[in-house]
This record gives C-alpha cells, structure tokens and sequence, in this order.
C-alpha cells in the first residue's frame, strides 16, 4: 500500500468513525426526574403509594401495571368496620391525574358485613397523601 492508499483509508475510518458519533447528538442526556422509572408506572408514584396503604395486608401489587390491591382492614379501635382499597397509578409521570384511588367500606351490623358508603373527602385524601408522599421522594432524589 502506497502513502496515499494508507492515508484515504485512514480518512475513511475516521469518517465513519465521527459520522457514528455524531448522530443523536441532540436526544437529552438525561430525562426529567419525574419520568425516571425502571417499572411499568411512575416509581415515585409507585413507592409512596405502597408506603401509604402499607397498614393493610396486600392481596395484589403488581409494579408493571400499576395496581395495588390491598385485603380488608379492620382498625382494632374500630372493629366493626372495614375497609378495603385499591390503587392504580396511569401513567409514567408524576402528576396528580396519574393516580387513581378507590376504596370500599364494610359494617358488622349482626354479624354480617354490609357495604356502607364511602366519603369522597376519604378517597381524595388518601390520594392527597399519596401524592405528597411522591414529592417528597423525587425532591429528596433530586438532592441526592
């Protein structure tokens, strides 16, 4: 190989080299911290919703999908109530329409449990705690 063959093929590896490397310069390094997740649902949505309904037993979470189903719940102070409740979070980011809750309620009147109603303000301040709970994860992410 002559000087001029050795110095074209070096041009030509270093074009196809640096082409390679400059593609996709402009995809983000990093993405937001809300849309962080490595399950199928936002991981922050995720954790603080299983830390809030934590105090029941859980028949069902399944991260990828995003449901949390927990078993009936009877508060020791109160034993002729119960309460039984679910969780689904939507989607990948952190926003307060990704969320969605819904709980049951049950009476012991003569020793049958009876569906009783449920107060909005109750499922709306669970999703309250929840959400803030969520916060309070990716600010402290944020900090690191």
């Amino acid at each position: 190989m002559n000087r001029l063959q050795t110095s074209a093929a070096a041009l030509l590896v270093f074009a196809f080299a640096s082409a390679g490397c400059a593609r996709n310069r402009s995809l983000p390094t990093q993405l937001a911290p809300s849309k962080i997740t490595t399950i199928g649902v936002n991981s922050y949505l995720w954790r603080a919703a299983i830390d809030t309904v934590s105090f029941a037993p859980l028949l069902q979470a399944n991260p990828n999908s995003g449901v949390i189903i927990t078993d009936w719940y009877a508060n020791p102070k109160a034993p002729g109530e119960r309460v039984k409740l679910s969780v689904a979070i939507l989607d990948q980011d952190l926003r307060a329409d990704a969320l969605r809750v819904s709980a049951s309620r049950q009476v012991n009147q003569n020793g049958a449990w009876v569906d009783a109603p449920v107060s909005a303000a109750t499922v709306q301040k669970l999703e309250d705690i929840i959400l803030t709970r969520a916060r309070d994860l990716r600010r402290s992410s944020v900090r690191g």
